[in-house]
């Protein structure tokens, strides 16, 4: 919903400032289509020769973050944290019976409780691994921290590439509309035997192109990018927090402290309250005594 209004913020403002301020809309819907061919088709091509046919795709998904903002909320955090609890619980316990769960969780009893969470691949495949690795006496928590971050750091260099792509469109807009006003300038040379008031709509029509080429770069893809970047960064917390309960795991803390280590790791906004969390896990004893 914000980044809705941020955009007709932007429309109203520069739009009505300018229409307030006496300009003559009239010169700039007139060049428009023309200048948005030019630069828009022209970012548009250079995107796709900068981007494979993933990298494409990706960025096209990515967009509705913008919209959206992130995909973990503060519920799903609590659910990770019961879901880690019992999974932690379990491995100490009778580590046997957790290869079924880490082995095969489409069909685990534990894992079919947060369906969210395992509908996510890497968060699934995360947890399931590292846990995997524990119990094959992998057991050197500075050996799995360090592939768990070397893990999430390829991951997050992968999901933050649709922020990327949108940031170099944006640093090229300017260009491109550069390259646009240039032509309506030479297209204006070109009947310099006009009378001035022909020559001036000819000439306010080339600098639409400049004009447009900056609008759509601060005004729209920049801020674009900036906005996937936070989402995709505010998303990672949700995996960071998984490698901090699995480290303290390894760590041979009880589970009850690993779990305060995963939410002492939440972000703030996102953190859940002790008591509460306290109260989900007594519930998950209570179950399984």
């Amino acid at each position: 919903m914000l980044g809705l209004i941020g955009i007709l913020v932007i429309f109203v403002m520069v739009f009505g400032g300018y229409a307030a301020a006496g300009g003559k809309i009239g010169i700039i819907l007139h060049a428009l289509p023309f200048e948005l061919s030019m630069i828009g088709g022209a970012a548009i091509g250079a995107f796709l020769i900068a981007n494979g046919s993933e990298g494409v795709k990706q960025t096209l998904r990515d967009l509705r973050k913008v919209f959206r903002g992130a995909h973990w909320q503060p519920e799903d955090y609590r659910a990770l944290l019961c879901l880690l609890f019992e999974l932690v619980r379990l491995a100490r316990a009778n580590p046997v019976a957790l290869e079924e769960h880490v082995e095969n969780p489409n069909a685990s009893a534990i894992f079919s409780k947060y369906p969210r969470i395992l509908a996510d691949a890497d968060a699934v495949a995360l947890t399931c691994d590292t846990l995997r690795a524990a119990s094959m006496n992998y057991d050197d928590p500075h050996q799995v921290e360090e592939v768990l971050d070397k893990r999430m750091e390829v991951r997050l260099s992968h999901a933050l590439h649709s922020s990327h792509a949108l940031q170099s469109m944006a640093d090229g807009l300017p260009a491109l509309g550069i390259v646009a006003a240039v032509l309506g300038v030479i297209k204006t040379m070109a009947s310099i035997d006009q009378p001035p008031e022909v020559l001036g709509r000819m000439i306010g029509g080339a600098l639409v192109g400049t004009f447009l080429g900056v609008f759509l770069a601060y005004g729209l893809a920049g801020p674009f990018a900036a906005r996937v970047r936070a989402v995709v960064e505010e998303d990672a917390h949700f995996y960071h927090l998984i490698r901090e309960v699995l480290i303290a795991n390894l760590q041979r803390h009880p589970a009850n402290i690993c779990i305060e280590v995963g939410r002492q790791n939440t972000p703030p906004h996102m953190r859940p309250d002790f008591s509460d969390l306290e109260a989900a896990l007594r519930v998950l004893k209570q179950e399984a005594a």
